[in-house]
């Protein structure tokens, strides 16, 4: 799996989180993202439906604290990452400050 949108570890990303009709954004840095082994998905999921298992798993920082998902790629473009956890959309683009 390539991730389409430079990462780069000191960088800044905007995070928008979307559930339903609920959606907060965020700021966070230090966003890794590393595709799961086909041994970490039985190991940790087992065999259940291909569609429910997950593929890759992200790690950033917001306010300090580090976050994990895991879930899978919905969309992957040189502008975007997004991806899908359970009902939950994690949108990753780079920050650019406003002037």
């Amino acid at each position: 799996m390539k991730i389409e949108m430079p990462i780069k570890f000191h960088g800044n990303y905007k995070v928008v989180v979307r559930e339903g009709d609920w959606e907060t954004r965020e700021r966070c840095q230090k966003l890794f993202v590393r595709e799961l082994s086909p041994e970490q998905k039985e190991k940790y999921y087992g065999k259940p439906d291909k569609s429910d298992v997950p593929t890759c798993q992200v790690s950033f920082y917001d306010f300090g604290c580090r976050r994990i998902i895991e879930g899978q790629v919905k969309e992957n473009t040189e502008d975007k990452l997004i991806i899908k956890v359970r009902d939950k959309e994690y949108e990753f683009s780079p920050f650019e400050p406003s002037h």
